[in-house]
C-alpha cells in the first residue's frame, strides 16, 4: 500500500488504538484498510447525498427524483476523488488512467442512479413512505452496489476482474 497516501490515516488509527478501549482494533483496520477507507468516505458521501438532497425536497420543495440527481452529482465526484486518492491506490496512473476512470466511475455511479431514482419515486412518490427514511434504505443498497463497481470494474489492475471471475468459476 502506497504510504504517502495511507500515512494520515495509519497515523490517526495508530494513534486511536494507542488507548486501551481501542487497542482491538488495530488488527482489524490493518487487515482490513481499503474495506474501512471506503467505508469512511462512503459515510462522507452520504451525509453529502442526502443532505444535499434533504435541502432541495424539504426546505426548496423539488421532486425527489430531480433532488436526488443534482445531489447525486456532487456526492459522485466526491467519492470519485475520496476513492481514487485514498481507497483504490492500487490502479493504472496518468492522465489517460484518470479520465478512463473517472468515465467508469461515473458511469457505474450513473447505473446506480438510475436504481435510486427509481426507489426513490416508486416508495416515496407512488406509495408515500417517509422520503429522509427511504432515502437512507435507497443509501444503503446503493452502498453495496457502489462498492463492487468500484473494486470490480473501476479501480483495478488490468487483470483483476478476470482473475476474480476465475477464481469464482472454480469454486
Amino acid at each position: 500500500m502506497d504510504e504517502s497516501k495511507q500515512e494520515i490515516f495509519d497515523k490517526a488509527v495508530r494513534r486511536m488504538t494507542s488507548y486501551r478501549p481501542f487497542r482491538w482494533f488495530a488488527p482489524v483496520y490493518e487487515g482490513h484498510r481499503q474495506f474501512w477507507l471506503y467505508a469512511l468516505f462512503g459515510l462522507g458521501t452520504i451525509l453529502l447525498s442526502i443532505n444535499f438532497y434533504l435541502i432541495l425536497t424539504e426546505k426548496i420543495g423539488m421532486s425527489v427524483v430531480l433532488a436526488n440527481s443534482i445531489s447525486w452529482i456532487f456526492a459522485t465526484a466526491f467519492a470519485f476523488l475520496t476513492n481514487r486518492r485514498w481507497v483504490f491506490i492500487h490502479h493504472r496512473c496518468g492522465v489517460g488512467a484518470f479520465f478512463h476512470q473517472m468515465a467508469s466511475f461515473f458511469m457505474g455511479r450513473f447505473l446506480t442512479l438510475i436504481l435510486e431514482d427509481w426507489l426513490l419515486y416508486f416508495l416515496v412518490d407512488r406509495l408515500r413512505l417517509s422520503n429522509t427514511l427511504m432515502k437512507y434504505l435507497a443509501q444503503l443498497v446503493i452502498i453495496a452496489v457502489n462498492y463492487f463497481i468500484s473494486k470490480l470494474l473501476v479501480f483495478r489492475k488490468r487483470r483483476a476482474l478476470r482473475e476474480f471471475i476465475q477464481e469464482k468459476i472454480r469454486r
